[in-house]
């Protein structure tokens, strides 16, 4: 039986329609709405009024899609409560609109299953709140463009105002302003006499009408209209509002629309179209060597921090200066530079060290990174890129107090930068395989998913009293139209801002850094998402193309995807996302290249790695030889420096002959074997040990060498012995100081040994990785909404249940906590542990607060009764001084 056959049956507030849900509806509203249940409501009245708060309201028509959205403003336009075929006239206008009448039930739907609108078809009701911020007023146009009633607009006009209005109007007089208000508001309603108001309008009256139909709404004029606005406002189709200002009440402006609250509706999202196809195997082959290279790079960027990075600034973060640097030595741009640090750091690969002098270094983690296979690690980092909530993007930038946002610094976290991430990667998961989407109109689709500010509330449209616009002196008014399209129109500033660097324009540069950065990590390739990307995501394999063509004709060429595009995939959970990521990281490991384990020796002192190297190759060849060049190839060279690095490392000559030829497809050049031994020769001929220093050298004249060369000045040097020299420097300065001199010194111990250089690495204390900025309260679990919905169920159960008071006890009142002397109170519980009866109870608790609840007392004594919970659905123990009193439940 509908509402309209038994109005009884219909909800009286947003309370009793949510008493009429079941528990699944309950569920999915607490989902979308996940600030509704922290804390936990006590019953359903408690639910529904904080689901009517300002701040719970705005955060979900912040989350609508564009249609839903308009579907609620134009609600809010409606008369309260209104009838579907209202809110379908005016999104559909008198001529009708199939794609609208399609759309309609489910984003009417939608804001129903969010608690937003609440009623039957033939009563449809927005929440108060939600009305207040949609509704148009003076202070915040509403998005529609259209201004207030005729009855809101003509509340402040004079008595004889308005009857003068009627009588120009055609009307007969009344014996009250409200009875002319509605005598006027009911012509407006007429389509057949309000036609022919219109009709005898001079046209110079309907272009003042034009320019205001669309909004924005409001418009000054002079002491002294012009004949067109006094013929506008004699018949009430303009209204005074303020001294010097009017408005074109709604009911005038939805007869000029015909009917349309909206000047353009859009019940279909935009399509995602692709702007190139290429072979799916170039996308993966592509994206393939782009993972490699990202694992390459943050390789080299840990190992040139490998004993201690750069120094963290005071307020927290990487210098300008440092980060230029790591730019050089990266051989990027500084923004690919911050991304790359920063993904380190996502990903707990890198951290400060909480030393008093902070530095920069790698965490033990990174060791633990480096010996897992390549397509683990890569799954790591892309993982760590999807969830962390800090965005590179702004590094350079500055804050709302004019600081400059520095890598690794505070104030890089965007709350929206995950969800954004994962839309953007999901809606390319909806193309076909191997196209690579228009970014246009990628941005276009996020925009219908995601409108901006002014689209959802219109506060960002000038007030008529806060700020004039140019005179127009021609017309007669001032400000009349600004805009086409009002304060709704796509990009309209927000409170008033100019527009850039606003949140909304966050989330299109935060799509356009998604795409750059999805292509440098190797989960795109030329645009197009990747097999592994795919299952990073948790995305199904996509359809082929129809289309044959590998490439796009031109730049400009487009593919139509049309309505061939997959579903988009859901976000993961925490534990499907770590099987996501393990799934493409199996994907991504045959696409890798293999490492090697030669090189190719030249006899110009360089070798060629043709690929990457095996790790163990790799690290001993970094230390015997300095890397000259990267790309498809790695050219390594050898010098006395580096091979006295590799001496200084522990290893001999021989050691050094053994390597190069057990590791080089060609034969070892001569030049570099005389190198070797020629460094290794002179290698430890001299000791450095602590005095402060000293040089011990068994051949006296290359002592009295060293003493007679003037850059020997500084060090301080003078003689202890035929073979031995003492100095005023440190060890490492005078091993410094004498290589610089050109001889090969080798530090010694206490012992006289001599000391092997390692290249110990520097490490930080365990870290662990930045915790993303929750962009509001966390999506409760299934467990945790069950036991919601069984406390809000079972405690509007104790506020609701009908109640017979203990004899002699005070009568309460609907929601109030039931009152009864200590001794009624014990009396009551005593006799419904003999009887099993069900009790409802007051209880305040210790913080002091008071709630109601229905208990099966088992057990009094002591002071506690000890119930079973029906509120909580489990026994509790309750001091008997914290009751404020008992009632029967009523049969």
């Amino acid at each position: 039986m509908s509402t309209e056959e038994n109005p009884a049956a219909a909800p009286r507030s947003l309370a009793e329609a949510l008493r009429g849900r079941d528990d699944v509806s309950l569920a999915a509203l607490l989902r979308s709405r996940p600030d509704l249940i922290t804390p936990v409501p006590t019953d359903l009245t408690q639910l529904a009024t904080r689901a009517g708060t300002r701040a719970s309201v705005v955060r979900a028509l912040e989350r609508l899609d564009r249609f839903t959205l308009q579907t609620a403003q134009a609600l809010a336009v409606a008369s309260d409560p209104a009838t579907y075929d209202e809110l379908l006239g005016l999104m559909a206008g008198d001529d009708g609109d199939p794609a609208v009448s399609a759309a309609l039930p489910h984003a009417l739907g939608t804001l129903r299953a969010q608690a937003l609108v609440w009623g039957g078809d033939d009563r449809l009701r927005l929440v108060r709140t939600a009305r207040e911020l949609l509704a148009p007023s003076p202070q915040h146009p509403s998005p529609t463009g259209l201004g207030p009633t005729v009855r809101e607009a003509g509340a402040g006009i004079s008595p004889g105002r308005i009857q003068e209005l009627l009588a120009t109007a055609g009307l007969p007089s009344t014996h009250d302003s409200v009875s002319a208000l509605n005598a006027l508001a009911g012509l407006f309603d007429d389509p057949e006499r309000m036609s022919a108001l219109l009709d005898q309008a001079p046209s110079e009256s309907v272009e003042v009408l034009e320019r205001l139909v669309w909004g924005p709404p409001y418009g000054q004029v002079t002491a002294d209209p012009a004949p067109r606005l006094r013929w506008l406002l004699d018949r009430g189709l303009l209204l005074p509002t303020a001294p010097g200002t009017v408005v074109l009440p709604r009911e005038v402006a939805l007869r000029l629309r015909a009917g349309r609250a909206h000047r353009t509706t859009e019940p279909v999202p935009p399509p995602v179209e692709a702007a190139a196809a290429h072979r799916p195997q170039m996308v993966d082959a592509t994206a393939a060597g782009q993972a490699y290279t990202a694992l390459a790079t943050v390789e080299e960027l840990l190992k040139d921090w490998h004993e201690g990075g750069p120094a963290v600034l005071r307020a927290g973060g990487l210098s300008v200066r440092d980060l230029k640097r790591t730019a050089v030595a990266l051989d990027v741009p500084e923004p690919v530079a911050a991304f790359w640090v920063e993904l380190a750091y996502a990903a707990g690969l890198l951290a400060s060290d909480g030393e008093a002098d902070e530095r920069y270094a790698a965490t033990p983690a990174y060791d633990e990174w480096r010996e897992r296979p390549a397509g683990e690690r890569w799954a790591r980092l892309a993982t760590a890129w999807l969830a962390v909530t800090r965005t590179p993007g702004l590094v350079g930038e500055r804050d709302a107090k004019d600081r400059t946002l520095s890598a690794l610094g505070p104030g890089l976290d965007r709350s929206a930068a995950p969800e954004v991430r994962h839309r953007v990667l999901a809606l390319l998961a909806g193309l076909p395989e191997g196209a690579a989407p228009d970014a246009g109109s990628l941005l276009a689709r996020l925009r219908w998913e995601r409108p901006p500010r002014a689209d959802r509330t219109g506060g960002g449209a000038p007030s008529p009293y806060a700020r004039r616009a140019p005179a127009q002196p021609a017309e007669g008014t001032r400000g009349v139209a600004a805009r086409a399209g009002g304060p709704g129109a796509p990009g309209y500033p927000a409170d008033g801002a100019s527009g850039a660097g606003g949140e909304d324009d966050l989330r299109s540069r935060l799509a356009r850094w998604t795409l750059a950065e999805a292509e440098m990590l190797g989960v795109t390739g030329r645009g197009a998402l990747s097999s592994h990307g795919r299952a990073l995501i948790g995305a199904p394999p996509a359809p082929r193309h129809a289309d044959t063509r590998t490439e796009p004709a031109g730049p400009g060429d487009k593919l139509p995807v049309h309505h061939r595009q997959t579903p988009v995939p859901p976000a993961l959970s925490p534990a499907e996302q770590a099987t996501a990521a393990a799934a493409a990281g199996r994907l991504l490991d045959p696409l890798l290249p293999e490492p090697l384990d030669h090189v190719l020796l030249q006899a110009d002192l360089t070798a060629v790695a043709p690929g990457p190297l095996e790790r163990p190759l790799a690290d001993m060849l970094g230390v015997l030889a300095d890397v000259e060049s990267k790309g498809g190839a790695t050219v390594y060279r050898f010098t006395p420096a580096s091979v006295r690095r590799a001496l200084d490392a522990g290893q001999s000559a021989a050691d050094l002959h053994a390597f190069l030829a057990a590791h080089s497809r060609t034969p070892v050049p001569q030049p570099l074997a005389y190198l070797i031994d020629d460094v290794a020769r002179r290698h430890g001929h001299l000791r450095v040990g602590a005095a402060s220093s000293y040089v011990r050298c068994d051949d006296d004249a290359v002592l009295n060498e060293i003493l007679a060369d003037r850059r020997a000045a500084g060090l301080g040097l003078r003689r202890l012995a035929p073979t031995v020299l003492a100095a005023r420097t440190d060890p490492a300065a005078l091993l410094e100081g004498l290589r610089a001199m050109g001889f090969a010194p080798a530090a010694e111990s206490a012992e006289g040994d001599v000391l092997i250089a390692r290249a110990d690495a520097y490490r930080t204390p365990p870290r662990t990785p930045p915790e993303p900025v929750p962009d509001g309260p966390p999506v409760p679990d299934d467990t945790l909404l069950a036991a919601a919905i069984r406390a809000v169920r079972a405690g509007d159960l104790a506020s609701t249940a009908p109640r017979r008071p203990v004899a002699g006890a005070a009568d309460t009142a609907p929601g109030e906590l039931p009152r009864t002397t200590a001794a009624e109170t014990l009396a009551g519980l005593q006799a419904a542990v003999l009887t099993n009866d069900t009790l409802w109870i007051g209880y305040v608790n210790a913080e002091g607060g008071a709630s109601q609840r229905v208990i099966a007392p088992i057990r009094v004594e002591g002071g506690f009764v000890t119930a079973y919970d029906h509120t909580a659905d489990e026994v509790r123990t309750y001091p008997l001084h914290r009751i404020t009193g008992v009632a029967e439940i009523a049969e």
